[in-house]
């Protein structure tokens, strides 16, 4: 079939994320004898535009759109997308006679809210780059995809959809072509690292999060031999940062030690990131090896460094964990990121205080600490059901695509505000999201590429602050 990949996504704070999804899923259309073209949106001056030239001079029969985010999940700062699909959808059909399939990882955490929302003729959940190639090819037939599981669409029933995982990282291709699909030039030149998927799935018990919906709940491991090698072409290709982007990097434990050792035996030259350790799972020999792979940046999302709310939260660490790992952090060059999210179910004033002294102590200044306040609230999670019981959420699972976020009625939102800004104007290696939001960003992220700047940037945290006090501003 002659289709169209639409990559909605256009938000570039604090830096464009190469769509990694839908590029995959392009792939894997064109290998199944599909005719693919994308129209990625991220830089397009003229979206509505573009998109209507596109569709004049392919006219295809299907027009896939996908869907990265609802919102940004900025509680201080909310921006929602999903309100942005609406015109593109309408261009289509006023331009097209195409079937339109909606996609992404938004999608799967809200499948009915969107289609409904959108009106759009289908829902692929999970894999889109399995689920996707299976709906064409019934869709070319006319069959109705009653047994391709991952899709869904509303009838005159109302509500249906297939539930359950395909197999992934069985083939012998790993990674998409990027360079085929998105213009790579335009991302690597503001600091965009190649984003990597070695695992899918998510076994951990977390109240707020959606990975388990969107990926299941087993484990589905990459070959670590294999991703190695499409890594190293991607080297040969010119790609310099790659990204780990598993919704936990370290877990299983062996697994990872696995792929950063064969990493290693390679010694390529491309710079490493992820920002999703569990502190469970971080021991020296771990950093060890991902500093001989080539890691320059990790993160740790801790959430908090206080008993009462990591229990709540269902951590399943405690905080003399969070420590311990503070401690091994402490022995290694590496730089780090430590991500605390305040306001959860069991956040008090003490816990606060907690949470803020382990920072100001156990940070060093070569690392950084981004502060966040307020849990984004989605259906279908624990956190959910927490914030009705107490009375914090009336409206219904449908009603939820605007962003509505949890905040602990223990602590009131302008004392945590100013607690945390406190810490953070004494403390020049500490952040909050506003520092992801500063209109100067991308032209700060543009400038350090030309000039040879290595990334990660938040790793000069310190220094850019300083700078902005210079100029008399901060964030």
């Amino acid at each position: 079939m002659n289709v169209l990949l639409i990559i909605t996504n256009r938000y570039r704070r604090p830096i464009p994320v190469i769509p990694l999804g839908a590029c995959m899923v392009a792939e894997h259309c064109a290998l199944s004898g599909h005719q693919v073209r994308t129209l990625d949106l991220m830089f397009a001056r003229d979206p509505l535009g573009t998109l209507r030239s596109v569709l004049d001079r392919i006219q295809p029969e299907v027009v896939g759109i996908s869907f990265r985010n609802i919102d940004n999940n900025d509680m201080q700062q909310p921006v929602s997308f999903y309100r942005e699909l609406i015109p593109l959808v309408e261009t289509v059909r006023r331009k097209s006679s195409a079937m339109i399939v909606l996609g992404g990882a938004a999608v799967s955490v809200m499948p009915e809210a969107l289609l409904r929302f959108t009106g759009v003729d289908y829902a692929v959940l999970g894999d889109g780059e399995i689920v996707f190639p299976q709906l064409l090819a019934a869709l070319s037939k006319k069959d109705i995809p009653n047994d391709i599981p991952g899709v869904a669409w509303l009838d005159e029933t109302g509500f249906r959809s297939n539930t359950g995982f395909s197999e992934r990282f069985m083939g012998d291709s790993l990674l998409p072509d990027f360079h085929r699909w998105v213009h790579m030039p335009s991302y690597l030149s503001r600091f965009s690292p190649v984003p990597v998927q070695t695992k899918l799935g998510c076994h951990f018990q977390c109240v707020y999060c959606t990975y388990r919906k969107i990926e299941g709940s087993e484990y589905r491991l990459c070959d670590p031999d294999t991703l190695v090698r499409e890594i190293v072409d991607l080297g040969k290709r010119g790609v310099r940062d790659i990204e780990f982007v598993d919704n936990v990097f370290n877990s299983p434990y062996d697994h990872a030690m696995a792929l950063c050792d064969t990493i290693a035996k390679f010694q390529t030259s491309i710079r490493f990131q992820t920002v999703e350790l569990n502190p469970l799972f971080v021991d020296d020999k771990l950093i060890e090896i991902m500093e001989k792979a080539g890691f320059v940046g990790i993160g740790i999302t801790v959430e908090s460094a206080a008993d009462p709310v990591l229990e709540r939260l269902k951590k399943a660490y405690s905080a003399k964990e969070v420590y311990r790992t503070a401690e091994v952090v402490k022995q290694h060059k590496v730089p780090c990121l430590w991500i605390f999210l305040f306001g959860g179910p069991g956040e008090t004033e003490e816990t606060v205080q907690e949470t803020l002294n382990f920072a100001e102590k156990c940070i060093g200044e070569r690392d950084v600490a981004l502060f966040m306040i307020g849990l984004r609230i989605y259906p279908g999670t624990e956190l959910e059901e927490i914030a009705r019981a107490e009375g914090l959420l009336s409206v219904s699972p449908l009603e939820m695509l605007e962003p509505i976020f949890y905040l602990s009625p223990n602590v009131h939102i302008e004392w945590l505000r100013e607690k945390i800004q406190m810490s953070i104007a004494t403390h020049m290696n500490f952040l909050n999201p506003r520092a992801m939001g500063l209109p100067f960003l991308p032209v700060m992220n543009y400038l350090g590429y030309w000039l040879g700047v290595k990334p990660p940037l938040w790793k000069r945290t310190r220094y850019i602050r300083r700078g902005l006090r210079w100029l008399g501003m901060d964030l």
